[in-house]
C-alpha cells in the first residue's frame, strides 16, 4: 500500500468535498481516501497496481483538478485586482439599474425611463463580465450536477443563470417595443451573486491561509544553505546537495542545516519550533541536532543523519498534513448532513417556485425565490464548521510541542476518564541522580574517581556532576558487588551493602542507608579496608511540574493511575510525592498491556509512556500519548507525542480539545440556525422575503461567521 496527498482545485463547500472522497473511495485500488476541503487536499491510500496518473484521472473524472503533491502560491495579486476591478464595476451597475430608487441622477441615455433600450443594452454590457468572472462557479456547478454530486457551485450556478436567462428574455422583449417588461429585469442580482460570492471565497482563503500558517511555516524553517567540511575547507552547498555522513559546520548565530549528531564543540540550540520549549538545550559530542534549529553560543561539527524527507521538520509536517486529512466523528455528522442537505434545497427551490407561481401567478417573483433559496442556502459554512477548526486547532498543538496524528485522537479527548501514566521518563526525568549522601568533598571526589572508571548506569549518575578526578591504579571490578582501585597509594572499594559485608568492615552508616532504601533510593557506599566512609543515595528525580499537574487533572473528575515495571516501594514513594492514589507496580510490557485492555473495558483511557517500551499499551489504549525526542517520531507509535518534557502539556491538551469541540459545535449551530432562518423568508411565502442580491450577502455572512469564530482558536 502507498499514501500520497494531493492539492485539489475547485472545491468550494462540503459537497464539493463529500462528493470527490465518495468518488475515490469508489475506485477500484484505492483502500481509503479522505479530503480535506481546509486544506484543500486528498489523502489517498492506494495499491501498488495504481500510479499517481491514475489517481489524478480520477479526480479530473470527479469533476475537480489535481495539482499535484507541492502546493505553490500563487495568483493572490491577479484575485485582489479582479476583485476590485468587478467591484467597480458592481456598484456602476447598481447605480444604473437602481439609482433612481433613491433619487441618483442617471443620465438619460441608460435612463430606464427615458431610453429603455440604452438601458436594456447598458445592464447587459455590465453584467455579462460577470458570468465569464464567475464561470468557473457555473462550470464547476453543472459538472458536480452531472456526476449526481450538486454543490454549493450547482446551488450558485443555477440561481445566476436562470435569473440571467429570464433577464435575458424580458431584454429581447423590451428591445422589441414592450418597454412593460423592463420592469422583470434582474441583471444586477446575477452580477451581485457572483461578485458577494467571489469575494466570500476570497475573504475565507485569505483567513484559512492562517489557519495553515503554523504547518507552511515548518517547511520553511530550514536554511536555504548549509557549510560542509571538504577536505579540510569550508564549503557553502545548498541543502540539497548535503548527503548523508558529510560533516557539517555551524557557528553561533546559524540555523542547524539538516539533523545530525555532534561531533565537536559544544553549545546551546534553541528547538522551541519543534518543541514549544523556549529554554535552550545544551549540546555536546553524541548528542543530536534539529534541522532548523538556532545555534547560540558555540562552534560545532556534526554529522549529517536525516536530510530531506527523513528529516525531522518532514515528519511534523507529514504527520500533521495526514492528522488534518483524518475525520473526525463529529465531522463525518456534518459530512451526513451536508450530503442530504443541497438535494434538500433543490426539492425546496423548486417548491417555493411553484407556490409563489400559484399564489401570485407572477413568473418574475417565482423566479426570485427560486434564485433566492438556491443562494441562500449555501452549505459553505456547514463545510467549513468541522475541518477548519481542526486545521486550527491541530496547527496550534504543533506550534506548542503537541503532534497529534489524527483528528479523531484530538475529540477522543474529551470522552477520557482515566489517565495512565508510566513511571521512568514520563512521572520522573529518567536519569538516576544523587539525592541523599552523608558523604564529605573529599570522599566524593575518590568516589567519583572510582566510578569514572566504570560503565554501570549508577557509576555515570554518580559521575555526571564530576569535574576533576585522580587517578586510579589497580582498578577491578566485582560483579554483584561493585569495583575497587589505588588513589594515591590507598584502597579504596565502592558498591552495595553486600560488598561491604564481603570485607567484613565495619559500618556505621546502616541507619542512613535503611532510611534511603525506605525512600527507594539505590546505594552506593565509598570504604576502606577499615572502615566505611560515605554513603550515596540514587534515586529518579520526580519532574517539577507533575504534582501541580496531576493536582489539576483530578480536580478535572480524571482517574489518575500509575502503572510500571519498577517495585512496589519505589512506586509507592513517588505516587505519594505526586498525590497518586492508584499505583500498579512490578508489571512486564506484556501485564501493562492486559491492564490497560482491562481498564479500557470499563473507561476511556489515556496512556502516557515513553512510546518504546510502551509501545503495545499505547495502541491498545484509547488515545496513545508518548514523550518523544523530536528525531524519532517518524517511528513512534502513539496517537499523540510530546515533543518536549513538559508535561504540563497533558492538561494543555484536555483544554485544547474541550476547546476544540466546543467551537465545532458552535460552528454547526450557527451554519444550521442561519439556513433555519434564511430559507424561509428566501422562499417568498413569508410577509419579510430577502431577494438574490441579499441572499448571496447573507451565505457570505454565514461563511465569514464560522472562519471568524474557528479563528478564536489561535490565541
Amino acid at each position: 500500500m502507498k499514501k500520497v496527498v494531493l492539492n485539489i482545485e475547485g472545491m468550494t463547500c462540503s459537497a464539493c468535498s463529500n462528493g470527490l472522497e465518495k468518488y475515490l473511495n469508489k475506485q477500484e485500488g484505492i483502500k481509503e481516501a479522505s479530503v480535506n476541503l481546509v486544506l484543500a487536499t486528498a489523502m489517498i491510500e492506494y495499491e501498488d497496481k495504481l500510479t499517481k496518473k491514475d489517481l489524478e484521472r480520477f479526480v479530473e473524472e470527479a469533476g475537480f483538478k489535481s495539482l499535484g503533491e507541492k502546493q505553490e502560491e500563487k495568483g493572490k495579486k491577479k484575485d485582489f485586482v479582479l476583485l476590485m476591478i468587478f467591484t467597480v464595476l458592481g456598484i456602476l451597475l447598481m447605480y444604473v439599474s437602481m439609482g433612481h430608487m433613491f433619487g441618483l441622477k442617471v443620465p438619460d441615455s441608460m435612463n430606464m425611463e427615458h431610453s429603455p433600450i440604452g438601458y436594456v443594452i447598458t445592464l447587459l454590457a455590465l453584467t455579462t463580465p460577470f458570468l465569464i468572472y464567475g464561470f468557473d462557479i457555473i462550470k464547476n456547478g453543472m459538472k458536480n450536477l452531472l456526476h449526481k454530486m450538486p454543490n454549493m457551485d450547482s446551488l450558485v450556478g443555477i440561481g445566476v443563470v436562470v435569473n440571467y436567462l429570464y433577464s435575458l428574455v424580458n431584454s429581447v422583449l423590451v428591445l422589441k417595443g414592450n418597454t412593460h417588461a423592463i420592469h422583470n429585469l434582474y441583471f444586477e442580482a446575477s452580477a451581485m451573486i457572483i461578485l458577494f460570492v467571489k469575494l466570500g471565497r476570497y475573504i475565507d482563503k485569505k483567513n484559512k491561509n492562517k489557519a495553515v500558517d503554523t504547518i507552511k511555516n515548518l517547511v520553511t524553517i530550514t536554511p536555504k544553505n548549509g557549510v560542509i567540511l571538504r577536505e579540510g575547507k569550508s564549503v557553502t552547498v545548498t541543502i540539497n546537495e548535503i548527503k548523508k555522513g558529510d560533516i557539517v559546520v555551524c557557528k553561533p548565530g546559524e540555523k542547524i542545516a539538516v539533523d545530525g549528531t555532534v561531533t565537536k564543540g559544544i553549545t546551546h540550540t534553541d528547538e522551541s519550533f519543534i518543541t514549544g520549549e523556549s529554554k535552550p538545550v545544551k549540546k555536546e559530542i553524541g548528542d543530536n541536532v534539529i534541522a532548523g534549529s538556532i545555534n547560540y553560543d558555540g562552534y560545532i561539527e556534526y554529522e549529517a543523519e536525516r536530510i530531506g524527507k527523513d528529516s525531522s521538520i518532514s515528519n511534523i509536517v507529514k504527520m500533521v498534513v495526514e492528522a488534518t486529512n483524518t475525520k473526525a466523528p463529529i465531522a463525518r455528522l456534518a459530512d451526513k448532513i451536508s450530503g442530504y442537505f443541497v438535494p434538500a434545497i433543490f426539492v425546496i427551490a423548486l417548491l417555493s417556485f411553484l407556490l409563489n407561481l400559484i399564489v401570485t401567478t407572477t413568473l418574475s417573483s417565482s423566479i426570485l425565490s427560486l434564485v433566492s433559496v438556491l443562494v441562500v442556502a449555501c452549505p459553505c459554512a456547514l463545510g467549513l464548521a468541522t475541518p477548519l477548526a481542526m486545521v486550527v486547532s491541530i496547527g496550534g498543538c504543533s506550534k506548542n510541542g503537541i503532534l497529534v496524528k489524527s483528528s479523531e485522537s484530538l475529540e477522543s479527548v474529551n470522552k477520557i476518564d482515566t489517565v495512565v501514566f508510566d513511571k521512568t521518563g514520563t512521572l520522573t526525568k529518567g536519569k538516576l541522580t544523587i539525592v541523599d549522601k552523608k558523604c564529605e568533598e573529599e570522599e566524593m571526589k575518590i568516589l567519583q574517581s572510582l566510578e569514572s572508571k566504570s560503565n554501570h548506569p549508577l557509576a555515570k549518575s554518580v559521575c555526571a556532576t564530576s569535574k576533576e578526578v585522580y587517578e586510579v591504579s589497580n582498578f577491578e571490578e566485582i560483579a554483584g558487588m561493585g569495583i575497587q582501585g589505588k588513589i594515591q597509594g590507598n584502597m579504596y572499594f565502592a558498591g552495595n551493602h553486600k560488598f561491604v559485608q564481603s570485607k567484613k568492615v565495619e559500618n556505621d552508616l546502616e541507619q542512613e542507608e535503611k532510611e534511603f532504601t525506605q525512600k527507594g533510593e539505590s546505594i552506593i557506599y565509598l570504604f576502606t579496608e577499615e572502615k566505611v566512609l560515605a554513603i550515596v543515595g540514587l534515586a529518579d528525580e520526580i519532574k517539577p511540574e507533575m504534582k501541580e499537574m496531576i493536582q489539576k487533572l483530578q480536580e478535572k473528575k480524571k482517574r489518575v493511575v500509575m502503572l510500571t515495571g519498577d517495585n512496589e516501594n519505589t512506586a509507592n514513594n513517588i505516587a505519594q510525592s505526586l498525590g497518586i492514589k492508584e499505583v500498579i507496580s512490578n508489571v512486564s510490557p506484556k501485564e501493562k498491556l492486559d491492564k490497560i485492555k482491562e481498564l479500557n473495558k470499563k473507561q476511556s483511557c489515556l496512556m502516557v509512556g515513553d512510546g518504546i517500551n510502551d509501545s503495545p499499551a499505547l495502541k491498545a489504549a484509547t488515545i496513545g500519548v508518548s514523550v518523544a525526542n523530536g528525531t524519532d517520531i517518524s517511528a513512534d507509535s502513539a496517537d499523540i507525542i510530546l515533543l518536549n518534557e513538559n508535561m504540563d502539556t497533558i492538561y494543555e491538551l484536555f483544554q485544547i480539545g474541550k476547546k476544540t469541540i466546543r467551537i465545532i459545535k458552535e460552528n454547526l449551530f450557527w451554519a444550521l440556525f442561519y439556513n433555519v432562518c434564511m430559507i424561509p423568508l428566501a422562499t417568498g411565502i413569508l410577509p419579510i422575503s430577502i431577494n438574490p442580491m441579499l441572499a448571496s450577502l447573507a451565505m457570505t455572512l454565514s461563511s465569514l461567521t464560522v472562519v471568524v469564530n474557528s479563528l478564536r482558536l489561535m490565541k
